[in-house]
Protein backbone atom coordinates (compact mmCIF):
# COMPACT_ATOMS: atom_id res chain seq x y z
CA UNK A 1 0.00 0.00 0.00
CA UNK A 2 1.08 3.68 -0.69
CA UNK A 3 1.11 6.47 1.27
CA UNK A 4 0.72 9.89 0.62
CA UNK A 5 2.52 11.80 3.18
CA UNK A 6 2.58 15.99 2.82
CA UNK A 7 5.29 17.62 5.13
CA UNK A 8 5.17 21.26 6.17
CA UNK A 9 8.28 22.98 6.72
CA UNK A 10 8.19 26.42 8.40
CA UNK A 11 10.58 27.92 5.94
CA UNK A 12 10.59 28.31 2.33
CA UNK A 13 13.72 26.15 2.20
CA UNK A 14 12.90 23.42 4.63
CA UNK A 15 11.58 20.62 2.53
CA UNK A 16 14.48 21.22 -0.08
CA UNK A 17 16.89 20.45 3.46
CA UNK A 18 15.16 16.93 3.80
CA UNK A 19 15.90 15.30 -0.02
CA UNK A 20 19.39 14.22 1.23
CA UNK A 21 17.55 12.61 4.75
CA UNK A 22 15.36 10.76 2.61
CA UNK A 23 18.01 9.19 0.55
CA UNK A 24 19.86 8.04 3.84
CA UNK A 25 16.17 6.87 5.35
CA UNK A 26 15.85 5.23 2.06
CA UNK A 27 19.57 3.44 2.27
CA UNK A 28 18.58 2.03 5.49
CA UNK A 29 15.13 0.86 4.42
CA UNK A 30 13.17 2.51 6.64
CA UNK A 31 11.05 4.00 3.80
CA UNK A 32 10.98 3.39 0.10
CA UNK A 33 10.37 6.70 -1.90
CA UNK A 34 8.34 5.57 -4.84
CA UNK A 35 7.71 9.41 -5.99
CA UNK A 36 8.39 12.78 -4.31
CA UNK A 37 7.87 16.60 -5.02
CA UNK A 38 8.61 19.82 -3.12
CA UNK A 39 6.95 23.21 -3.03
CA UNK A 40 9.02 26.21 -2.02
CA UNK A 41 6.71 29.57 -1.30
CA UNK A 42 9.05 32.63 -0.16
CA UNK A 43 6.97 34.89 2.20
CA UNK A 44 7.57 37.76 -1.10
CA UNK A 45 6.29 35.54 -3.61
CA UNK A 46 2.62 35.59 -4.87
CA UNK A 47 2.71 31.92 -5.93
CA UNK A 48 4.86 29.21 -4.90
CA UNK A 49 7.71 26.81 -6.98
CA UNK A 50 7.27 23.58 -7.85
CA UNK A 51 9.86 20.87 -8.16
CA UNK A 52 9.90 16.94 -8.30
CA UNK A 53 12.18 15.13 -7.05
CA UNK A 54 13.31 12.57 -9.74
CA UNK A 55 16.70 11.47 -8.07
CA UNK A 56 14.72 9.71 -5.41
CA UNK A 57 11.59 8.77 -7.13
CA UNK A 58 11.42 5.00 -7.84
CA UNK A 59 10.75 2.24 -10.83
CA UNK A 60 6.84 3.33 -10.07
CA UNK A 61 7.43 7.26 -10.34
CA UNK A 62 4.25 9.26 -11.16
CA UNK A 63 4.45 11.37 -14.32
CA UNK A 64 4.90 14.62 -14.10
CA UNK A 65 1.19 15.23 -14.85
CA UNK A 66 0.21 13.63 -11.60
CA UNK A 67 2.16 16.46 -9.22
CA UNK A 68 1.09 19.39 -11.96
CA UNK A 69 -2.61 18.59 -11.70
CA UNK A 70 -2.44 17.95 -7.77
CA UNK A 71 -0.52 21.33 -7.31
CA UNK A 72 -2.82 23.02 -9.65
CA UNK A 73 -5.54 22.14 -7.47
CA UNK A 74 -3.98 23.36 -4.25
CA UNK A 75 -2.21 26.30 -5.62
CA UNK A 76 -2.72 27.72 -8.90
CA UNK A 77 -6.81 26.65 -9.46
CA UNK A 78 -8.20 30.41 -7.78
CA UNK A 79 -5.68 32.34 -10.16
CA UNK A 80 -6.80 31.00 -13.44
CA UNK A 81 -10.62 31.86 -13.10
CA UNK A 82 -13.09 30.61 -13.96
CA UNK A 83 -12.52 30.26 -17.76
CA UNK A 84 -11.07 26.90 -16.97
CA UNK A 85 -13.99 26.05 -14.00
CA UNK A 86 -15.03 22.62 -16.15
CA UNK A 87 -11.31 21.72 -17.02
CA UNK A 88 -11.07 22.01 -13.05
CA UNK A 89 -13.99 20.36 -12.39
CA UNK A 90 -12.94 17.17 -14.26
CA UNK A 91 -9.85 17.42 -12.63
CA UNK A 92 -10.81 17.50 -9.16
CA UNK A 93 -13.48 14.26 -10.29
CA UNK A 94 -9.72 12.59 -11.04
CA UNK A 95 -8.24 13.04 -7.54
CA UNK A 96 -11.48 12.42 -5.60
CA UNK A 97 -11.37 8.43 -7.57
CA UNK A 98 -7.78 8.05 -6.10
CA UNK A 99 -8.04 8.76 -2.81
CA UNK A 100 -6.89 12.84 -2.79
CA UNK A 101 -10.81 14.63 -1.64
CA UNK A 102 -11.48 17.84 -0.79
CA UNK A 103 -10.52 17.84 2.96
CA UNK A 104 -6.95 16.54 1.91
CA UNK A 105 -6.63 19.87 -0.49
CA UNK A 106 -8.20 22.33 1.66
CA UNK A 107 -6.11 20.93 4.79
CA UNK A 108 -2.92 21.60 2.52
CA UNK A 109 -4.06 25.07 0.97
CA UNK A 110 -4.64 26.40 4.50
CA UNK A 111 -1.45 25.16 5.91
CA UNK A 112 1.27 25.24 2.97
CA UNK A 113 1.20 29.28 2.79
CA UNK A 114 3.95 31.90 1.77
CA UNK A 115 7.14 31.85 4.01
CA UNK A 116 6.86 27.75 4.07
CA UNK A 117 7.41 24.78 2.08
CA UNK A 118 6.30 20.98 1.72
CA UNK A 119 7.49 18.18 0.67
CA UNK A 120 5.06 15.98 -1.24
CA UNK A 121 5.70 12.01 -1.12
CA UNK A 122 4.60 8.88 -2.32
CA UNK A 123 5.95 6.16 -0.22
CA UNK A 124 6.14 2.44 0.77
CA UNK A 125 6.85 0.40 3.73
CA UNK A 126 8.01 3.78 5.73
CA UNK A 127 8.45 3.24 9.52
CA UNK A 128 6.83 6.47 10.40
CA UNK A 129 8.03 6.99 13.87
CA UNK A 130 11.83 6.81 12.35
CA UNK A 131 11.31 8.99 9.45
CA UNK A 132 8.96 11.92 11.45
CA UNK A 133 12.22 11.75 14.14
CA UNK A 134 14.43 12.28 11.27
CA UNK A 135 12.73 15.81 9.72
CA UNK A 136 13.91 18.62 11.74
CA UNK A 137 11.41 18.40 15.28
CA UNK A 138 9.53 21.41 15.37
CA UNK A 139 10.33 22.69 12.34
CA UNK A 140 7.72 20.08 10.11
CA UNK A 141 4.17 18.90 10.41
CA UNK A 142 2.79 15.90 8.97
CA UNK A 143 -0.50 15.88 6.87
CA UNK A 144 -1.50 12.52 5.93
CA UNK A 145 -3.40 10.76 3.14
CA UNK A 146 -3.84 6.89 2.88
CA UNK A 147 -4.16 4.88 -0.26
CA UNK A 148 -5.03 1.62 -0.02
CA UNK A 149 -4.06 -0.58 -3.08
CA UNK A 150 -7.11 -0.16 -5.01
CA UNK A 151 -6.75 3.52 -5.17
CA UNK A 152 -3.08 3.23 -6.06
CA UNK A 153 -3.19 1.40 -8.44
CA UNK A 154 -5.99 3.52 -9.72
CA UNK A 155 -3.74 7.02 -9.43
CA UNK A 156 -1.25 4.98 -11.31
CA UNK A 157 -3.99 4.45 -14.20
CA UNK A 158 -5.52 7.41 -14.22
CA UNK A 159 -2.03 9.70 -14.47
CA UNK A 160 0.71 7.06 -16.28
CA UNK A 161 2.72 9.27 -18.33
Amino acid sequence: MATLTVWKFDSPEGAAGVESTLLELQKQELIKVVDAATVSWPADATKPKTKQLSNLAGLGALSGTFWGMLFGLIFFMPLLGAAVGAAAGALGGKMADVGIDDDFIDSVKSKVTPGTSALFLLSQDAVVDRVRAAFPSGHSELIQSNLDSEKEAKLREVFAG
